[in-house]
C-alpha cells in the first residue's frame, strides 16, 4: 500500500451510484486519497454488476435506504461527509427524502453530485438511456465508422466515463475549491449526454471553417478515413495499424520510411486522395509486423499497431509509466489494474491505497466506527437494514 497521502486527504465521499459512471467518478477521488465509503443494497449483491476494480481504495458498505434505519444511519454519514455521489433518475433522491434540499440543511457544506444520462431539467431529462443512446443524441455516434455503413459503436464506453465519470469529478474538484472559499457546498447536475457535446469541438469549427461539409459525414472528415495520412490499415499478417501522420513533416518521414515519396505531396489532394488510400492499403497489405517494425518503432512516423487488450497489458512503455499493476484478491487470486494517469510530483495518486472491499466487506466496521455495538449489528442484519 501507498505511502502517500494524496491530493484529497481529508475528503470524506460517499458514493450511491451504480454501473460505471459514479463509481469511476469515486474511483479517481479515491485513488488521490478521498476516503470514499461505496454504499449499495444488498439485494444488488448477485446482479453481477460489482466491479472490484472500481471499488479500489474504497470501503463498501450495504445499506437499505428504504428503511427508516437504514435511512437514519444514511444521515449520520451524511452529516460527516464533504461529497455525495449518486446516479438515479431525477425524483428518485426527492422521493426518498434524501435530495441536495433535504440534505443542505444538515451539512450546508456538502457537495452533491448527481450524474444522469440527461440531466435534472429539460425535455428529455426522465428518458432512460445507456452510453449508446447519448453518444447517439450528443451527435457523435453518427461520426464513427466508414462512410456508407451504420454507426460503429465503440468498445468502450466513453459517454459514461468521458461525459459523465470526468466531468463529475472535474465539478466536484471545482466545488471543493469554492467551498474552500466560501464555507458553502453546491449542488451539481452531470449530464453525460451535456459533457459529451465538447467532443464535437473540431467537427464544429471543420465545419465553419469550410473544411468539412455544414453537417460532419462519417469517415469523410479529416480526422476519419478521408485522407491517407490519417487512416487504419490490415497488415499481409491480419494485424491494423493507425497512421496519423496529419502534418506534412510527419507525413513526408512515413512515405520515406515506406519507400512511396511520390505521395508526398499528394497528401491533401482532393483529386487524389482515393488513389493514395489505396496506395497506402496496398503498401501495409503487402508487409507483415515484422517487416514494419523501422516504421512503427520510428519516433517521427506517427504509427503504430492496433494493440489488442492482451497487447497493452504488456506493454514496455505502460509498465515504465506504472499504468499496469496487480493485487492479490481474497482468494489469492493476482488481477490486474490500471493504474493512475494524472501524475503529481509531490502528492500523487495510488491505485493501491487499500484492496477492493468484497460487496458489502466494510459494513460492519463503518458501524463500529459510528458507535453501533455488536448486538446493534447484528440486529440490523437480521432487519435486513445492512
Amino acid at each position: 500500500m501507498t505511502e502517500h497521502p494524496g491530493s484529497l486527504a481529508g475528503v470524506k465521499v460517499i458514493d450511491l451510484s451504480r454501473m460505471l459512471p459514479g463509481p469511476f467518478c469515486s474511483m479517481v477521488l479515491a485513488d488521490h486519497g478521498a476516503e470514499v465509503i461505496a454504499i449499495e443494497d444488498r439485494r444488488f449483491a448477485s446482479d453481477g454488476l460489482f466491479s472490484e476494480r472500481l471499488n479500489r481504495n474504497k470501503r463498501h458498505m450495504c445499506l437499505n435506504l428504504k428503511i427508516a434505519e437504514g435511512k437514519e444511519i444514511f444521515l449520520r454519514l451524511v452529516k460527516g461527509s464533504d461529497v455525495l455521489i449518486e446516479g438515479f433518475r431525477p425524483g428518485v433522491m426527492s422521493r426518498l427524502g434524501l435530495d441536495y434540499e433535504c440534505l443542505n440543511p444538515l451539512n450546508p457544506g456538502l457537495i452533491y453530485c448527481s450524474i444522469t444520462g440527461f440531466g435534472q431539467s429539460g425535455p428529455c431529462c426522465n428518458h432512460a438511456g445507456h452510453d449508446v443512446n447519448y453518444l447517439g443524441m450528443a451527435g457523435i455516434l453518427g461520426l464513427n465508422g466508414p462512410a456508407g455503413t451504420p454507426p460503429v459503436i465503440p468498445g468502450v464506453q466513453i459517454a459514461d466515463i468521458g461525459g459523465g465519470s470526468l466531468q463529475a469529478a472535474i465539478g466536484i474538484l471545482l466545488a471543493l475549491l469554492a467551498r474552500a472559499r466560501t464555507g458553502r457546498g453546491q449542488f451539481i447536475d452531470i449530464s453525460m449526454t451535456d459533457g459529451l457535446l465538447g467532443f464535437l469541438s473540431l467537427p464544429l469549427h471543420f465545419s465553419e471553417q469550410g473544411t468539412g461539409t455544414v453537417s460532419p459525414r462519417r469517415g469523410e472528415e479529416l480526422l476519419s478515413h478521408r485522407y491517407g495520412c490519417y487512416n487504419t490499415y490490415a497488415t499481409a499478417d491480419g494485424r491494423y495499424v493507425a497512421v496519423g501522420a496529419l502534418e506534412t513533416r510527419f507525413w513526408r518521414r512515413l512515405c520515406t520510411l515506406l519507400g512511396v515519396e511520390e505521395l508526398i505531396e499528394l497528401q491533401y489532394d482532393e483529386a487524389r486522395r482515393l488513389e493514395v488510400i489505396d496506395a497506402m492499403r496496398a503498401l501495409f497489405s503487402s508487409k507483415t509486423v515484422a517487416e514494419l517494425g523501422p516504421v512503427l518503432r520510428d519516433e517521427n512516423s506517427c504509427c503504430c499497431l492496433v494493440e489488442s487488450l492482451e497487447d497493452v497489458l504488456q506493454n514496455d512503455h505502460f509498465r515504465y509509466r506504472e499504468m499496469i499493476s496487480s493485487y492479490l484478491d481474497e482468494t489469492a487470486r493476482r488481477r490486474t489494474i490500471i493504474g493512475v494517469p494524472i501524475k503529481l510530483s509531490d502528492t500523487p495518486g495510488s491505485a493501491e491505497r487499500r484492496k477492493p472491499d468484497p460487496f458489502g466487506g466494510s459494513t460492519h466496521d463503518i458501524l463500529r466506527e459510528m458507535g453501533y455495538d455488536e448486538n446493534e449489528i447484528i440486529a440490523l442484519e437480521r432487519r435486513r437494514v445492512i
